[in-house]
């Protein structure tokens, strides 16, 4: 007698592994995707291999995301401190003599068989390690405590800034806070640095006219942030140079105007008035061919992504998937804020790009990483309570 077996079909094998996977994340993220596609095409028509280059690193963030979605948040936790450990030994090794690799004026770089930039290990490192430091100190929290944590946050933020490079300083510098935040700082600490913030923003736009004299200098700053700041505060001391890029910018936005100049038809970028806009000013590309209609999709979508990344957060089972979640998740914000703040001119140029439209690999690789956390953390939650 003969006993007949079901095979499994291709579905039932490969279903396990997208169990517990987020619906409303991928959503967002293939909405995001889809618009940065669309955009990047027309941006990148007359730049070569840029759109394929884009989508083919959209499929490596992918490849990145469902890989990362598979590790459990314990394992996560195990490899925060040798992630942190590595990422700063690297940050150092790229200011010894004759190791680090200058390029434009910033030593941010290292060749180990492929070029790499360590700072963009610690965007992930840095929310890694500090909220597995507060899981250790659970139920037990002391001003010590957070002390501590800032120490951990200044050594490579005060390492990326002497590179220099500001941009990806204040990207670190935000996602640490944001777990520092979450962690439960007090708003008696908070509120008194943000009044001094604003009292110091309201100072230097009224005083722009004498602090930006070519012979006043600025205490722990460079020349060129000098110039930067300056610049942004009155772009048309510069019109042909720094300025340039500002004011291009905010011509392209005003010009696409409600709907937009259509699809591939907008004259400041393919005429290349533009600078950069494959990478950090693509936000002005978008805006110039769809308009305040495009803008507003790409609001709604980093939106959904966030508010869906701060509800992951919220639902996570412990302290470090939950600050870890909270953290990544407004990165994201970050990113895009002073992406489009300092294409529309309200913050200074630091080159920080904008996820999922901006053209660059290692910033789609760092942003399928930090989505696949996410998606690791939600996962989790899901299979425990099934």
């Amino acid at each position: 007698m003969s006993i007949a077996i079901d095979k499994p079909s291709l579905w039932q094998r490969v279903r396990p592994i997208f169990q517990g996977f987020d619906g409303w994340l991928a959503l967002a993220v293939l909405m995001l995707a889809g618009l940065g596609l669309i955009t990047m095409y027309s941006a990148g028509y007359d730049s070569g291999t840029r759109f394929v280059d884009h989508a083919r690193n959209m499929v490596l963030a992918a490849c990145i995301l469902f890989l990362v979605a598979q590790v459990p948040p314990q394992r996560l936790m195990q490899l925060a401190v040798p992630i942190y450990v590595i990422g700063v030994v690297l940050l150092i090794a790229t200011a010894l003599p004759h190791i680090g690799i200058t390029k434009k004026g910033a030593t941010r770089w290292l060749n180990l068989g492929v070029v790499i930039q360590p700072s963009e290990i610690l965007k992930i490192a840095m929310p890694l390690m500090l909220a597995w430091w507060f899981q250790r100190r659970e139920g037990q929290l002391r001003g010590l405590d957070f002390g501590v944590a800032g120490l951990l946050l200044a050594v490579p933020v005060g390492l990326i800034v002497k590179q220099p490079d500001l941009g990806t300083a204040i990207l670190v510098l935000s996602a640490g806070l944001y777990v520092i935040f979450f962690a439960g700082l007090s708003w008696r600490l908070i509120v008194p640095v943000l009044a001094v913030g604003a009292i110091a923003i309201t100072a230097l736009v009224l005083s722009e006219s004498k602090i930006c004299q070519p012979d006043v200098n600025w205490p722990l700053l460079r020349e060129y942030q000098k110039h930067r700041v300056c610049t942004l505060l009155d772009p048309t001391t510069d019109p042909l140079g720094k300025g340039f890029h500002i004011i291009q910018g905010m011509i392209a936005i005003g010009s696409g105007g409600v709907t937009g100049k259509g699809f591939m038809k907008g004259t400041q970028t393919h005429l290349e008035f533009i600078p950069e806009h494959t990478t950090d000013f693509i936000f002005a590309s978008l805006s110039e061919e769809f308009g305040l209609m495009g803008c507003l999709t790409l609001v709604v979508g980093f939106t959904f992504l966030i508010f869906r990344g701060l509800m992951i957060a919220a639902e996570a089972p412990s302290v470090f998937t939950r600050l870890l979640a909270g953290s990544i998740t407004l990165s994201y914000f970050t990113y895009a804020f002073v992406n489009m703040g300092m294409v529309a001119g309200i913050l200074p140029v630091v080159g920080v790009p904008l996820p999922f439209i901006s053209y660059g690999g290692t910033a789609m690789a760092s942003l399928g990483l930090g989505l696949g956390i996410l998606m690791s953390i939600a996962k989790s939650r899901r299979l425990m309570q099934s």
